[in-house]
């Protein structure tokens, strides 16, 4: 095999580790914070849930947000797991989904795959690509009945305000360590930090 071609393999295979295990690699702190973001975002959720609901009524706590968490807790850096993307991805999925279903009630070989089909092109258009919001369009035509009896309140609970409680833990959590930096666009992340302190100065003031 001529060097060259070795050469280029070699590069390849080094290309492919940094960029799959980028974000595993990383520290016991950062392991520890994703557990922590992770375990309290979905913790509050369904805290939520069970101070709403009795328990039988698995509503609030979605599927989906399991992956969400995956990704901006544990790759923080990627484009699918920036706050445009986690909460308009979910939200428009939830949109679709339900529309759907309310379209072409209990035809599943149908409402599923559309669904899912449909979400992910809107969220291409729109740049909000997140791929947990294709369950969750898919969970608005496959779920209980309790979930498709909420219409569309299932956009806003427990779609829009579950991905803006796991927003509100991963802005904390995810940058207590001076290795982890979220969101990516450091733009946003001054625009961030200037609303949150505007709100503490009119608290203490």
């Amino acid at each position: 095999m001529p060097k060259l071609v070795k050469r280029k393999i070699k590069r390849g295979i080094r290309i492919s580790k940094y960029v799959i295990y980028k974000e595993t690699v990383i520290d016991q702190k950062e392991n520890f914070l994703s557990f922590l973001g992770a375990f309290i975002g979905i913790g509050i959720i369904a805290f939520c849930q069970k101070q709403i609901l009795n328990e039988n009524e698995n509503i609030f706590l979605i599927g989906s947000f399991a992956a969400s968490s995956v990704l901006i807790f544990g790759a923080i850096q990627s484009p699918l797991a920036q706050p445009r993307n986690l909460v308009g991805g979910h939200f428009i999925s939830a949109i679709l989904g339900v529309s759907i279903y309310q379209l072409f009630p209990d035809i599943i070989w149908l409402t599923g795959p559309l669904a899912v089909g449909l979400s992910i092109v809107a969220m291409q258009i729109t740049k909000t690509l997140h791929p947990p919001g294709g369950a969750t369009a898919l969970i608005a035509v496959t779920g209980s009945a309790k979930i498709k009896a909420l219409g569309y309140y299932y956009v806003l609970f427990p779609a829009l305000t579950g991905a803006i409680t796991l927003l509100i833990i991963a802005l904390i959590f995810n940058n207590l360590s001076p290795n982890r930096h979220y969101p990516s666009s450091r733009r946003v992340r001054n625009i961030i930090r200037k609303i949150f302190n505007y709100i503490t100065f009119k608290k203490t003031h």
